[in-house]
């Protein structure tokens, strides 16, 4: 099987993605302790983006697919990480909970610790999977299975994005990045 083609490709591909975003919420962070007032339109869009394109499509995709697959009888794995994962998820929309809390409290201290450990906790979690997980889903997995789970994200991100809603995701991320910077 092609690399490019590989379902832990696509899902590296898409981390590469909340990677830049937790880059520029860290920014961001940083010049609300160097005294910039809250950028509530900043942390909304960011917040926008986790939900939507980090848990709704990306999450979605390991949590109700690859995890899925990667949990059956007849997957054998040295260890099994999923139940990790999930917990990692879970941790981090909770801190997305809270950061969308401080915003609306107008409170920038409650804002960054929230973001910040969000951006603490994703970095570690997707160096986990990039580097183990899915080094390990590479090996467990079979081509037709995933082949499988290729048509299975193909159809999930045809029923959770009207087109073009992808594109704007990642226009976020692009503004974010920009918005941080200056």
């Amino acid at each position: 099987m092609n690399p490019a083609e590989r379902p832990t490709t696509i899902l590296s591909e898409e981390h590469q993605n909340i990677l830049r975003l937790i880059g520029a919420l860290v920014k961001e962070c940083e010049s609300l302790r160097s005294g910039k007032e809250l950028d509530r339109e900043f942390f909304e869009k960011a917040i926008d983006f986790i939900r939507n394109y980090a848990d709704r499509f990306h999450h979605a995709k390991e949590e109700d697919i690859l995890f899925v697959e990667l949990c059956k009888d007849d997957v054998q794995m040295h260890c099994n990480p999923i139940p990790q994962m999930l917990h990692e998820h879970d941790i981090g929309r909770d801190f997305v909970k809270g950061m969308e809390a401080g915003v609306g409290e107008n409170d920038p201290s409650k804002v960054m610790e929230n973001a910040l450990n969000y951006a603490q906790l994703l970095q570690e979690h997707i160096y986990k999977e990039d580097n183990i997980l899915y080094v390990m889903a590479e090996e467990a997995l079979d081509a037709k299975v995933k082949q499988s789970i290729l048509k299975r994200f193909d159809q999930a991100e045809q029923k959770r994005f009207e087109k073009g809603s992808k594109e704007r995701f990642l226009s976020i991320v692009e503004e974010l990045e920009g918005r941080a910077k200056g």
